[in-house]
């Protein structure tokens, strides 16, 4: 992190958007050694990411900002592999908002719904959604449709912009509705 501020004059903006493979699967089927794995590479890759840039998003007064999934305020069946290393970010990101706003810090998450792209492609490549659940997942969208990448990435854009400079603490929802 300190390479890439010397390199780049600074860190204004952190950005997760990661986070491992993550089958489709009901808890009952799930080891725990399999949860705490998933738990151990997202929410604890989120934390590897963020902490040590900490104290360059003090001297830029900057912004961190999580892309996490909307299941975490309406659980979808066989998610729980993806919502709980979620909720863990989302906790953490209010965590670091109540901390690290007195040095100006800005922490926030954006929730997406179903997409169209990224991670849903590959679920529907490798059989994990199937016609019948995309069928589902729309008619509990209200806008009857999935959203993109580029309406994440304007989210995130938004968060990490002045003109959210007084948005901390928050998970804006990029869902269609899902979650309302």
């Amino acid at each position: 992190m300190d390479e890439a501020a010397a390199w780049a004059g600074g860190i204004h903006t952190v950005v997760y958007a990661s986070g491992p493979h993550v089958p489709m699967t009901h808890l009952s089927r799930v080891s725990p050694d399999v949860l705490r794995r998933q738990v151990d590479e997202d929410a604890g890759g989120f934390f590897n990411v963020v902490q040590p840039a900490l104290a360059h998003l003090r001297r830029s007064r900057g912004a961190i900002v999580a892309v996490t999934t909307a299941a975490t305020g309406r659980f979808a069946v066989r998610d729980g592999l993806s919502v709980a290393p979620k909720a863990a970010i989302e906790a953490l990101v209010r965590g670091i908002a109540a901390e690290e706003g007195r040095f100006g810090v800005r922490a926030n998450c954006v929730g997406p719904g179903m997409l169209s792209e990224g991670m849903a492609a590959r679920l529907i490549a490798n059989g994990d959604l199937d016609e019948r659940a995309l069928e589902v997942a729309r008619a509990n969208t209200p806008l009857r449709r999935f959203g993109t990448a580029l309406d994440v990435a304007e989210a995130v854009c938004f968060l990490a912009s002045d003109a959210a400079g007084f948005v901390t603490g928050q998970k804006l929802s990029v869902d269609g509705g899902y979650s309302a």
